[in-house]
């Protein structure tokens, strides 16, 4: 594997208390509250209490912890037996969203698999790049057997900046309470809540399978957007594949931390700035797929800003505007959302003005540091 260049970063921001709104952060958009109304969740207020109150977020600032150091990551997916025969029973129903990615899987329990199971899990999730599992019980888990179960997949991401369960912050939540208006501040400002990304791609260690399950959603809306970065590279000319390829781009971490200043958020870890390659490979699979989204990415290494910025809005552009190799996913009761942020990005949706809840929890174990492999025509 190449070499990757890392960095270590601190910075902080001043803002003015009349700056309402902030604009310091370049392309990052910050959508996620750092507050909310407990006695409301609670149900104290006459209003529809939280389902799952073990999993209201928490923000303590005195959770500290040193930068995150490198380990030796396990691809699962490599060991799956790709008929599938665990995860893909007879009798489960099988719909794919579109061509190329997307499935909805209903009939099997993830909590219930086993660990070959687990390795078919993350080899089809790989394929498929986002699997919606139906009527799932792992809301109601403990936390703890949530955890164990993720952690199979690889060590576990603690958010820098993210509300956890009070003591697990080893999960990152999403979370827009009951009555929530923030929409309204928002939108004084954007024009659109699309925010296409792969989760924490500034870590040297970036995430892979991932996992994201509903705890309470509005009536309608709150929808998520998946791209398929394996196809967008593969839409791209030979010629174009193969000028990417060598190239590297740098991922922050510090728009976010400084977002979550501003807010009056917290910092668990100083932010970091890493270099990964444009075109990653995935262990398992072999495929190629584009590794760069405007929430992180800064700049490609070497190149002059101007040039930097055209060849990276083209492929912002190139991903986002790929509704023929995109899924949209709906959240139902009961559902948990797998998918590989190697070779995927997704977007929230704040298109819901009901001020109804919207709760979600994810786990998000990290995988080996992105590498490429050579060009092939």
């Amino acid at each position: 594997m190449a070499p990757s260049a890392t960095s270590t970063v601190t910075e902080t921001v001043t803002l003015p208390q009349n700056l309402k709104t902030p604009r310091l952060f370049g392309a990052y958009k910050e959508i996620a509250p750092t507050k909310y109304d407990k006695e409301a969740e609670e149900g104290k207020t006459g209003a529809r209490p939280a389902k799952y109150p073990k999993y209201l977020p928490t923000w303590n600032p005195e959770q500290k912890y040193p930068p995150l150091e490198p380990f030796e990551h396990y691809e699962h997916g490599k060991d799956a037996d790709t008929s599938y025969p665990e995860l893909l029973p007879e009798g489960a129903a099988i719909t794919h969203l579109t061509p190329t990615i997307g499935t909805e899987i209903r009939g099997v329990q993830l909590s219930s698999l086993s660990d070959a199971g687990k390795d078919q899990l993350a080899r089809f999730v790989a394929e498929r790049k986002v699997v919606a599992f139906r009527d799932q019980d792992f809301a109601d888990l403990s936390i703890a057997k949530a955890l164990e179960f993720g952690g199979y997949f690889g060590r576990h991401h603690i958010h820098p900046t993210s509300g956890s369960p009070e003591g697990h912050p080893e999960i990152h939540l999403v979370h827009r309470g009951e009555g929530d208006k923030g929409h309204e501040t928002f939108f004084e400002n954007r024009t659109s809540s699309v925010a296409w990304h792969s989760d924490v791609s500034y870590e040297q260690q970036p995430p892979g399978t991932t996992f994201l399950y509903i705890l309470d959603k509005p009536e309608t809306g709150g929808d998520t957007l998946f791209v398929n970065a394996v196809e967008a590279y593969n839409r791209l000319s030979p010629l174009f594949q193969e000028r990417l390829h060598g190239l590297k781009a740098t991922h922050s971490g510090i728009e976010q931390a400084n977002a979550s200043d501003a807010r009056g958020g917290i910092r668990r870890r100083d932010p970091v700035v890493n270099a990964h390659p444009i075109v990653r490979t995935h262990p398992a699979t072999g495929e190629k797929a584009l590794y760069v989204n405007p929430q992180f990415t800064r700049d490609i290494v070497g190149f002059k800003k101007e040039e930097s910025d055209a060849i990276l809005k083209f492929l912002y552009d190139h991903l986002a505007y790929g509704a023929d190799f995109q899924a949209r996913v709906k959240w139902e009761e009961g559902t948990v959302v797998v998918w590989d942020n190697r070779v995927t990005q997704h977007s929230a949706l704040l298109d819901w003005k009901s001020g109804q809840r919207r709760h979600l929890a994810r786990i998000t174990p990290q995988a080996e540091r992105p590498f490429e492999t050579p060009y092939k025509s």
